[in-house]
């Protein structure tokens, strides 16, 4: 069985509510409010797993908010292995409007680790050096020292395993200059930053991305471009993959879903091609859901077979 394990360095838990409107000063009445995991890798495997899929997830936790965050994933049904750490776990608020349906995102600072702690939670890498896949996913607190990505990086290339990388800002920029990635997942805007470009056309996407691949930096790069599905460009395919058009009720973890599903196609020795539309399938699935349900299969699965008779495989 080809084995997957996600690492979030800034986990969080998430809470979702509604109110009718949101009005400075007054006292906004809102919905009992859902508590759910977050971090980009958090939701990668909990989409795996919604996907029937398996993978273990590593994060460091702190408080009772990390305590929390590890019951929920835990009563998922996903394969947790938090690392402690003396900062608390933040919380992030997500809020939508029930007038216009509009979506108000509330993000927390990160929890900074200390040298130690960033050690502690490598060290949980050693129980997994015979994974295939590791899925480093979401964003890392400001001003932490060291460079822990960098390090989780060298040791799946030490242990041959395949590091599929989603992130942004400076660490995304740091991992992609290390090179040997095996596939990144960056935006329109993340891509021109990447390639030192102000602005990316278009028409230049698939040009920017073949920088990246030829450079050896990434053998596969697969572009979010949000309703317009994504971008597949490897060193002999490039295709745009176009999802149908559906009622959206949330962005969160839209992207975690592709990732999730792209990466568990992969471990079940589907092509890339096909792992791709399945990641447009499962991110497009996750925005027709409310807070950060994610994606269900049922609708990954009618998404995913739209999808593949538009652009065959």
């Amino acid at each position: 069985m080809t084995k997957i394990i996600t690492l979030t360095l800034n986990p969080a838990l998430d809470c979702a509510s509604t109110t009718p409107r949101i009005i400075a000063d007054g006292k906004l009445r809102c919905s009992t409010p859902a508590f759910e995991p977050g971090g980009g890798g958090i939701n990668v495997s909990r989409a795996i797993h919604k996907l029937g899929g398996e993978s273990t997830a590593l994060y460091p936790a702190g408080g009772s908010s990390g305590e929390h965050l590890t019951q929920l994933l835990l009563a998922e049904g996903v394969l947790a292995e938090p690392s402690s750490c003396q900062q608390w776990t933040r919380q992030n608020l997500n809020v939508v409007t029930t007038h216009d349906n509009a979506q108000y995102r509330f993000i927390m600072p990160g929890t900074q680790l200390s040298i130690d702690e960033q050690s502690a939670l490598l060290n949980k890498l050693n129980d997994h050096q015979d994974a295939q896949y590791c899925v480093i996913s979401g964003s890392v607190a400001d001003n932490m020292p060291g460079d822990i990505v960098a390090d989780v990086i060298k040791f799946c290339q030490q242990h041959t395993i395949k590091v599929i990388y989603d992130g942004s800002g400076d660490a995304l920029k740091q991992a992609v200059t290390n090179g040997g990635l095996y596939l990144i997942k960056p935006n329109a805007n993340e891509l021109a930053v990447l390639t030192n470009s102000e602005l990316i056309e278009p028409a230049e996407l698939e040009d920017k991305a073949r920088q990246i691949i030829s450079e050896g930096k990434a053998q596969i790069v697969l572009v979010s471009l949000g309703p317009q599905g994504a971008l597949l460009v490897t060193k002999d395919i490039c295709e745009q993959i176009v999802p149908p058009r559906v009622q959206k009720n949330s962005t969160v973890g839209a992207g975690d879903s592709l990732v999730g599903a792209t990466v568990l196609s992969l471990a079940n020795g589907q092509s890339i091609r096909e792992a791709a539309r399945r990641g447009v399938a499962a991110g497009t699935a996750a925005t027709m859901n409310h807070g950060s349900e994610l994606c269900k299969a049922k609708d990954v699965e009618s998404i995913f077979e739209w999808i593949c008779k538009k652009y065959p495989l």
